[in-house]
């Protein structure tokens, strides 16, 4: 059989065995070995089974992703997301919208301790929510807010898949950290101004709340240190170069696990529920990282990616033609997977395309990134208006697809701006030395 149609027979072998709600790394893996037998013979695929565990395994790259999110989970258990809240909240949560403001604020910065968008929305599901519904404010604006600042645990450094991406492309992981610093505090910055849109537009939405006192405020934010602390060691630990990621990120779990131990809130229980937690989510991307190898191996040989290339070279269009086509795709696919498999699948086609295009390999990992954040809150489907929906079970899903849609509309203008200008996310790695 040509190698082309084995690589389309492995294809709809793929997605036959997501539609029988198989695991998605399960499914690359078998889907691959299928593909690579039918192409090289049993014998030597059989050794992909041995050889790409074992490299993950070994991989240090991705035993980051263990230690950042041991630190998210660890940095739950503490407080420190509830602490990132009460400061926000002091400061603005007596503004026409403050407590929506200090939300997306909250969510940007256990973004910068927890590196996973699912995990930020859940966390702040369950401590903002239930504030600003006692507040009076419209579930649509509440519930919203929640479901797209959730999306920035995966935009502000350290972020979970931008890890896999700069280890699965082999892309400095240092240098994509510090390129999704502008673009994370864009984002910010536009969900932000969305929130004050809603309440220009509709003020009884988000009623004024009372005035903190600045005696008040200083006593939150001195409270607040620990979490201040653990963003700044970590960060500039890293982008400095007196740590490495994998240092950093040790450093940031040693941390962690001190201050929620000095707080007395990590008894066994809570100490065994983060360990839990984290080999659950590491396992789950440890197998789709050996399932896509194995895809990705197979799909290399079967020339797919190649002849991708020459089917868009021969269509004449323009790159950002192309790149249009490109986004609407991810947002489809991003409302239907999981952001991590989502770019995980793709990759192996997409990626040798944007090289052949001269687009820097580190910008697109930032475009990739912002567009799957932006598929996680598009409507059918959209994750993390489900992560809501299942903390939040009395609000109609109806009503959290009405409250994203102008973080949709802030989403397609930051998208429009960092597609039209690579510089602003290529500028501070390359102001910093790392490109």
């Amino acid at each position: 059989m040509d190698p082309i149609q084995t690589g389309l027979l492995g294809m709809a072998l793929l997605f036959a065995l997501i539609l029988l709600h198989v695991p998605i790394g399960v499914a690359m893996g078998i889907s691959g070995l299928v593909g690579t037998g039918l192409i090289i013979g049993w014998e030597p695929t059989l050794t992909l089974v041995a050889t790409e565990p074992t490299s993950a395994i070994a991989n240090e790259g991705l035993g980051v992703v263990a230690l950042f999110l041991l630190m998210g989970n660890l940095a739950f258990v503490g407080g420190l997301s509830s602490e990132l809240y009460m400061l926000f909240q002091a400061f603005v949560g007596h503004r026409r919208g403050g407590l929506a403001i200090a939300t997306i604020g909250s969510c940007a910065g256990f973004g910068a301790v927890c590196g996973s968008a699912v995990a930020t929305t859940a966390t702040m599901s369950r401590v903002a929510l239930p504030e600003m519904l006692k507040r009076g404010y419209a579930k649509s604006l509440a519930s919203g807010t929640i479901a797209a600042g959730g999306t920035l645990g995966i935009i502000i450094p350290p972020s979970v898949i931008l890890i896999l991406y700069g280890v699965l492309t082999e892309n400095s992981i240092i240098a994509l950290f510090i390129a999704s610093v502008i673009p994370g505090l864009l984002a910010t910055v536009l969900y932000v101004l969305a929130v004050m849109a809603v309440v220009i537009w509709r003020p009884e939405a988000a009623p004024v709340g009372m005035a903190s006192t600045w005696r008040e405020r200083m006593a939150t934010l001195r409270g607040c240190w620990a979490v201040l602390t653990l963003a700044v060691i970590v960060g500039i630990g890293i982008y400095s170069g007196l740590f490495t990621v994998t240092e950093g990120a040790s450093v940031g779990v040693t941390f962690a696990f001190l201050i929620t131990l000095l707080r007395r809130r990590l008894g066994w229980s809570n100490f065994l529920l983060a360990l839990r937690d984290t080999a659950k989510g590491t396992g789950l991307v440890f197998v789709m990282i050996i399932g896509a190898s194995i895809f990705g191996y197979f799909v290399s040989l079967s020339g797919m990616p190649a002849a991708v290339i020459d089917f868009i070279k021969a269509l004449g269009w323009s790159n950002l033609a192309v790149l249009s086509l490109l986004m609407v795709l991810y947002l489809i696919g991003g409302a239907f997977f999981d952001e991590i498999a989502l770019m995980i699948l793709t990759l192996p086609f997409v990626y040798p395309l944007i090289i052949s295009m001269g687009y820097d390999p580190i910008w697109w990992g930032i475009i990739n990134v912002v567009v799957i954040e932006l598929g996680m809150i598009i409507p059918p489907i959209g994750i993390n208006v489900f992560v809501v929906k299942g903390i939040a079970k009395d609000i109609p899903l109806t009503t959290i697809y009405r409250g994203v849609m102008p973080f949709v509309g802030a989403d397609m203008i930051r998208l429009a701006i960092l597609l039209l200008f690579p510089v602003i996310a290529l500028w501070l790695p390359k102001t910093l030395g790392w490109l």
